[in-house]
């Protein structure tokens, strides 16, 4: 009996001891609410990211083990349950969030606990935390060279800004109205409008943007808008026998992911802004496809923001495996500096500011809800503060040789601003 009883109290320890050593990744996404339609497949794609780097032998050599939560489009419970996964769930690392507010939200929940975030959307910049590497495009990766489009190929002289109502919209259409009126255009010509999540009544707003033109002049739209919310703006648009002649429309929010559940008929022609799309050409893109339909089924699709996943998993692996251990602060270190291939046939780095350098690219809307890519840079060094607002053009974030997020380039002083969203 003794024997017994000793066997199983080793065996006891020897499975504490593999359960500890366990490599765990949260998941941070929402799987129901308004944003569902856009972070259910973040979540898709981390696990099979996570399943490819186990079937290649884990890491360190050990599992990988994923813990997803959902935060259910509540950015208050963001933070919670960011906090369950450091504190309870006892995670290496997490992969989440899409909009800003819930980003913001987690911000000092995993400030305090020294987390780790990777971040996997487009966003409005003006931030630098230690603990958030953004892999999504900051305003002069995406909001900025999409203006320069519109300004000097199709000779937008009217702006209409349509955003969500909360931080990433506000934030970047406060650095594009600014940006705009160094160009020549009048305040006048600029339209500014936000909606709340799900917001669903479109008809007036697209009729105070056909107004916008009755002088002649030619309109364009700069959309912002989140979520579910897309499909009414684009069916009213539809609705309103509005074609990308004549009024076009770039969306810095729809990707091939959003367009699957529209009739994208009335759509063609209208513009997005992205660092990615399916339809980029290279042998590792085509294997990413290849590899997510035969796992998901032929109808689903790819977009912008699974790619800054693969990107950013991608680096947060080699990091771990530079450093030797999942240590947040090791990692850190280890991650500047870094590159990994992108799906568009580039490199993606990875720079002291916590930011990637990744291309520009400009895709037209076709009948079958993707994009024919027509405008590509070479890869565009991400900035954390923009140039364009005074208060921010000072700024320089570097992690990496001045630890500092808010270094004033005038004063030579670290900025230390604590998060309290």
């Amino acid at each position: 009996m003794m024997k017994r009883i000793l066997s199983a109290a080793v065996l006891s320890a020897v499975f504490a001891g593999a359960a500890d050593a366990e490599i765990k990744v949260g998941i941070l996404h929402s799987l129901s609410g308004t944003m569902a339609i856009s972070e259910t497949t973040l979540k898709d794609t981390m696990l099979m990211l996570i399943e490819q780097q186990n079937a290649k032998g884990g890491l360190l050599g050990e599992e990988i083990v994923p813990v997803v939560v959902d935060p259910a489009s509540d950015w208050p419970l963001f933070a919670e349950k960011a906090r369950e996964l450091i504190t309870v769930q006892d995670v290496n690392v997490m992969f989440g969030c899409w909009t800003s507010v819930s980003r913001k939200s987690v911000l000092p929940v995993i400030e305090e606990l020294n987390g780790l975030l990777f971040y996997p959307v487009q966003y409005e910049g003006e931030e630098s935390s230690k603990n958030v590497f953004y892999t999504g495009a900051a305003p002069n990766q995406q909001a900025i060279p999409a203006t320069d489009y519109f300004l000097e190929e199709l000779g937008v002289e009217k702006f209409a800004l349509l955003g969500t109502d909360y931080v990433y919209p506000r934030t970047t259409n406060k650095i594009l109205e600014q940006y705009l009126k160094d160009k020549g255009i009048a305040a006048d010509d600029i339209f500014v409008n936000y909606t709340p999540f799900g917001h669903s009544d479109w008809s007036k707003i697209v009729a105070d943007v056909v107004a916008l033109g009755a002088d002649g002049k030619k309109v364009g739209v700069i959309s912002t808008i989140n979520g579910d919310a897309n499909i009414g703006f684009y069916k009213e648009l539809a609705a309103a026998g509005i074609s990308a002649d004549d009024i076009p429309v770039v969306a810095f929010s729809v990707g091939e992911e959003e367009l699957s559940g529209l009739d994208t008929t009335n759509l063609v022609g209208h513009l997005a802004a992205w660092n990615y799309f399916q339809s980029a050409e290279s042998d590792l893109n085509d294997e990413f496809i290849a590899a997510w339909k035969a796992k998901m089924g032929e109808d689903r699709v790819t977009n912008d923001p699974m790619e800054a996943h693969v990107i950013g998993f991608n680096m947060w692996v080699q990091a771990v495996e530079k450093a030797g251990t999942t240590d947040v602060d090791a990692v850190r270190e280890a991650m500047y500096g870094l590159e990994t291939p992108n799906l568009t046939g580039g490199t993606a780095v990875m720079l002291p500011n916590h930011h990637l350098a990744k291309p520009v690219l400009i895709g037209e809307i076709q009948e079958d809800g993707q994009f024919d890519i027509i405008s590509q840079t070479e890869e565009v060094a991400g900035d954390a503060w923009t140039d364009f607002l005074a208060e921010s053009a000072v700024l320089k974030s570097d992690w990496k040789d001045l630890d500092c997020g808010m270094y004033n380039t005038d004063t030579s002083t670290c900025v230390q601003i604590k998060s309290n969203y």
